[in-house]
């Protein structure tokens, strides 16, 4: 539901007397700047290098990751799960779970072997937050990568809650390769064209790069203390 502003022009206009100048009302325009370095970062790379540069970040922000297509997704996201000490597992209310045939996994394999399995519900509250913080595998799928920094970005909305990826014990991202870019720069790009095509902006956006870290205390690095112990990216070749 939009929203009502009330006495907003009132408002500027008397932030602009205290700043000492008449309130500007026309548009302003765009800089074109001279120099852009941040778009020459790997400028031009295929999604082929993107990965690899994917690849090689991940050794370094202590994450695991896999490529496969749709058609081997689900078994190799069972052998993931699995090597993380199976459920209770919580994810999302996603129709390309379905797509990528992940529905029999969820709805009765892991429930045969007595793993829970809990799609986030907006409609049962506190509920959600709860299963979350029980679960041992959180669930989620990028929206944008960043090769460069080894960064997934998670967009939240009522089906999609943002504590699946931070509160289980372990955390994977599911990666369509379609969705690489090489940094932050093109990401924020992306982002825009997203909001032009569907006119909807997500309620929280989530950059997520690997596992928690944490160095504040002396410099030393320590794992898991705001979040997931061990995370793991599952690429999925889309292309």
């Amino acid at each position: 539901m939009a929203g009502t502003i009330h006495n907003r022009d009132q408002f500027l206009t008397q932030i602009a007397e205290r700043l000492g100048r008449p309130r500007s009302s026309a548009p302003v325009e765009r800089p074109v700047w001279k120099f852009r370095p941040q778009d020459e970062v790997l400028k031009g790379a295929s999604k082929d290098e993107l990965l690899e540069v994917l690849k090689e970040q991940c050794k370094k922000i202590h994450t695991s990751i896999h490529v496969t297509d749709s058609k081997n997704l689900s078994d190799t996201l069972n052998d993931v799960v699995e090597a993380y000490g199976g459920g209770p597992v919580v994810t999302w209310k996603d129709a390309r779970f379905t797509k990528w045939g992940l529905e029999t996994l969820f709805e009765k394999e892991w429930p045969a072997r007595d793993y829970d399995v809990y799609k986030w519900d907006h409609s049962k509250g506190e509920e959600n937050i709860a299963k979350a913080e029980a679960a041992n595998v959180g669930i989620t799928i990028s929206e944008v990568t960043l090769a460069e920094s080894g960064t997934v970005v998670l967009f939240s909305d009522e089906d999609k809650g943002r504590t699946v990826s931070f509160l289980p014990a372990t955390y994977i991202a599911l990666v369509p390769k379609s969705t690489l870019v090489p940094r932050m720069t093109q990401a924020a790009q992306k982002m825009r064209e997203i909001y032009k095509e569907t006119g909807h902006v997500a309620s929280c956006i989530n950059f997520i790069t690997g596992p928690s870290n944490s160095a504040d205390i002396e410099l030393n690095l320590v794992v898991g203390v705001h979040g997931p112990v061990k995370a793991t990216y599952i690429v999925i070749d889309d292309l």
